[in-house]
């Protein structure tokens, strides 16, 4: 099973990208597609596709969106760093990310149970945006496009699913591991 069987694909489709796919990769690379950590810098922190509001590809989508759906993908940059293998680490270092944001907004213990095995603890759409904090939501919704609403719902709906199953053996993937799952 492969990272988009995983996130799945509903809602309203733009480019082939549902904006509740979107989000939810915007949730796991949000440090790497924000210009920030190891990956970040390995694409240069000033490209543009990384640091813009718009995408004029697909109006209306954030730059998220065109990098996924591979507006702007050349040899080098994010285009480059994904031929060579780098989703894996995009992945995996988005899931600790993730984590650790959790664990310092108090929601540790909730997606901890994600991760272990065992039944994953829900999470309401308010405690979700307390969880991602302001600025990380606010990106969210510039990148889909989603009301605040939708996009808290859907998330919370769909985060604890996609994160038990993008950890299957109970623990973090080892970027090796997770480069296999894309």
């Amino acid at each position: 099973m492969g990272l988009l069987d995983i996130l799945g694909s509903s809602g309203n489709q733009r480019s082939g990208i549902s904006p509740l796919m979107l989000a939810l990769m915007g949730v796991l690379a949000y440090r790497t597609f924000r210009g920030q950590g190891r990956l970040a810098d390995m694409l240069g922190r000033n490209h543009p596709d990384l640091t813009s509001s718009g995408n004029t590809q697909n109006p209306g989508m954030g730059p998220l969106a065109g990098i996924l759906s591979g507006a702007g993908l050349g040899s080098g940059g994010l285009g480059g760093l994904l031929a060579g293998g780098g989703l894996g680490a995009i992945l995996s270092g988005g899931l600790g990310d993730l984590l650790k944001r959790f664990q310092s907004n108090g929601h540790g213990e909730t997606a901890s149970s994600w991760i272990e095995s065992g039944p994953n603890k829900a999470i309401g759409p308010a405690q979700l945006e307390e969880a991602l904090g302001p600025e990380r939501v606010q990106w969210l919704l510039e990148q889909t496009g989603m009301s605040k609403q939708d996009l808290m719902s859907g998330l919370s709906a769909k985060l604890p699913e996609v994160v038990d199953q993008l950890t299957p053996q109970g623990r973090l993937p080892s970027p090796d591991e997770a480069e296999k799952m894309v």
